[in-house]
C-alpha cells in the first residue's frame, strides 16, 4: 500500500491496524504501556509489582517487542547489582494518550453492564 492516501472512511484503511493490532493484542503489552505511562520511567521489578500474574520471561519479551516497535527506551546502567529503566518514546506516549479514550469507554460500559 506504499503510495497509498488513507482516507477514514475507506475500508481498505483497516489492513493498516493489522501490524499494529498484532502487537497490541500480545499479552500484557497494554499493561506495560499503561503502567510505564503512568510511572515515567520504570525498573523492571515496578512492572512486576504492576502485573503479578505475568512471568519475568512473558514481561522480559513483551518488553523486547516494544522496543523493537519504538515505543519504549531501554537503559541500562553500568552498576552493581544492574539497573535498567524502561520509559516510553514519544510515539508510545502518543499511543498511551490515543488508548486512554478507548479505556474510557470500557470502563463506561463496565457501568452500563
Amino acid at each position: 500500500m506504499e503510495g497509498f492516501d488513507c482516507a477514514a472512511d475507506d475500508p481498505r484503511c483497516y489492513c493498516l491496524l493489522d501490524d499494529v493490532l498484532d502487537l497490541l493484542g500480545r499479552k500484557y503489552v497494554m499493561d506495560i504501556v499503561c503502567v510505564v505511562a503512568v510511572h515515567g520511567t520504570v525498573r523492571f521489578g515496578t512492572l512486576e509489582d504492576h502485573i503479578p500474574e505475568a512471568s519475568t520471561s512473558t514481561l522480559s519479551a513483551r518488553l523486547d517487542d516494544l522496543e523493537a516497535e519504538g515505543l519504549v527506551t531501554r537503559e541500562q546502567y553500568d552498576e552493581i547489582p544492574p539497573r535498567v529503566e524502561y520509559e516510553l518514546t514519544d510515539d508510545g506516549e502518543e499511543l498511551a494518550e490515543r488508548l486512554r479514550p478507548v479505556l474510557e469507554w470500557v470502563q463506561e460500559r463496565g457501568r452500563r453492564a
